[in-house]
């Protein structure tokens, strides 16, 4: 059975689904149990064990009880210890092989993709699954035969998002120590938009507690089918619904989770939305405490201007890599394991980890570091806006996404950007960036455009991303139209 179309990243996506327009689905029960078997098989062949404990849980997808079960059924035909965690967030899967010392967890969730979809994410103690690991998994799982026969083993169901909330709560009043030590969320208010997704344990399990006030807070019920909004904190239409939930209730501030809780945004209580460039600038700040010219690693999109905030307003050292949270968290764990002090990996997607939180990209510890963040800072008659009032945001930013249309998009989009970087390299006016690892990232001076692009290969799909940034007014338009000069001679590449 082929099952290699399934790799998303380092996750197993797929429909999960049948729906009107689709007959059938990718994630059966049998190709759950083959993948939970590939896992089964991975983790005995990395501890050397041969019984393990495997923590089981889900997001808010209508197909999660179904794929949930099949996880467990088959997990039962080895010597497994199981927890069934139920409903809990990506991040929180992964603590319990920290918690719970669990060999491995199955987290099942497709983030913030539409209701019909899922998806098995695996974790160790050492984290979420490389790219390599999982294709052993993969491997295992298309020769394999799933047995359904139980052997002798426990099932135990636990509410570990009770735990997970706990250590939060616990790390809010240690930080802030305020002189109500029980209560030092006392006169906030703070709205939290799930979007029916797994999130809606924030406003109940964390914040109430402490003495927040959460009325306002909106789709903190699980609904698998996402009928308000899409859980995603990059979706305009998403961060619009929590920004009027936040100026409307006039609240301190505004959070958004995405569907499994491993992303976050913020609306501060003037209405300003701190997500991505700004996002970063605020993580940044957080991370840097304590850790003085540290270096902060971001995806290759971030702005010019995040870029100056960090190295001289924050006295850390910016390093803009690849796009995709992975790779960001990889870098971050190699450059610590050198010897160079990086407390922070984050995309502007919001995907934030945090060294001291064992490089777990969690919306959750980011937020709850936010809010610890604004308390101490009420105490000084701030807010988090004045940590970020000298990141200068860019004139103009868009981002296009050029289609490739071939079938060879991969070896094609390669052709692009080598012929284009020889291009930039004899072109006057266009200045090959020295900083940039994938892709091609060309900047301007002032008089041609004043800021920069960055054309590069999306990793699984026939897609060239451009991004296009400015500091002036009209810029983007002059640097648009130079590239597009050049794209235009490319037969399979759609224009724009």
């Amino acid at each position: 059975m082929n099952l290699k179309y399934l790799k998303s990243g380092t996750d197993i996506r797929g429909s999960a689904v049948e729906t009107a327009s689709k007959s059938g689905y990718d994630l059966t029960d049998e190709v759950v149990a083959r993948f939970t078997a590939g896992f089964v098989d991975f983790l005995m062949k990395k501890t050397g064990k041969t019984s393990l404990l495997i923590s089981v849980g889900h997001d808010s997808r209508v197909s999660a009880e179904r794929i949930s079960a099949a996880v467990k059924k088959e997990l039962s035909a080895f010597d497994v210890d199981i927890l069934d965690c139920g409903l809990c967030s990506t991040p929180a899967m992964f603590m319990t092989t920290v918690v719970k010392n669990c060999d491995g967890a199955v987290q099942i969730t497709a983030s913030h993709h539409p209701w019909d979809r899922n998806g098995l994410k695996f974790f160790t103690r050492d984290g979420g699954l490389e790219s390599n690991e999982l294709d052993s998994v993969i491997a295992f799982a298309e020769n394999y035969t799933p047995k359904g026969d139980a052997v002798k083993n426990t099932l135990k169901k636990i509410d570990f998002l009770a735990d997970y909330s706990a250590i939060l709560r616990d790390m809010i009043k240690k930080e802030v120590n305020a002189e109500n030590y029980e209560k030092p969320l006392d006169g906030f208010k703070i709205i939290v938009d799930a979007g029916n997704g797994a999130g809606g344990f924030y406003a109940y399990d964390v914040l109430e507690p402490l003495g927040a006030d959460i009325s306002g807070s909106q789709f903190l019920e699980p609904d698998g089918m996402f009928p308000n909004h899409i859980p995603n904190p990059e979706n305009k239409e998403a961060m619009n619904f929590a920004f009027r939930a936040t100026v409307n209730s006039k609240a301190d501030l505004g959070v958004i989770f995405d569907t499994d809780v491993d992303r976050a945004g913020c609306i501060d209580k003037s209405g300003l939305e701190i997500n991505r460039n700004r996002l970063v600038a605020l993580a940044a700040a957080i991370a840097l405490e304590g850790n003085e010219g540290g270096t902060i690693v971001t995806d290759s999109v971030t702005s010019s201007g995040l870029t100056d905030f960090i190295n001289n307003h924050l006295g850390g050292k910016h390093l803009r890599f690849k796009r995709g949270y992975k790779n960001v968290i990889d870098e971050a764990i190699r450059r610590n394991s050198e010897g160079e002090n990086t407390p922070l990996a984050i995309e502007t997607s919001g995907h934030a980890a945090f060294k001291e939180n064992y490089f777990l990209d969690d919306g959750a510890y980011l937020v709850t570091k936010i809010i610890i963040l604004a308390a101490r800072l009420r105490k000084e008659g701030r807010d988090l806006a004045s940590v970020i009032s000298s990141l200068k945001e860019p004139e103009e930013a868009e981002e296009i996404r050029l289609n490739i249309l071939c079938e060879n998009f991969k070896e094609y989009g390669q052709k692009v950007i080598k012929e284009l970087t020889e291009y930039a390299e004899k072109t006057d006016g266009w200045i090959l960036a020295d900083d940039n690892y994938e892709g091609v990232k060309v900047s301007f001076d002032k008089d041609n455009g004043n800021g920069w692009f960055l054309l590069r290969l999306s990793v699984h799909d026939p897609v060239m991303p451009l991004n296009i940034e400015s500091d002036e007014p009209g810029g983007s338009k002059i640097i648009e139209e130079k590239i597009r000069s050049f794209l235009s001679g490319y037969e399979y590449l759609s224009k724009f």
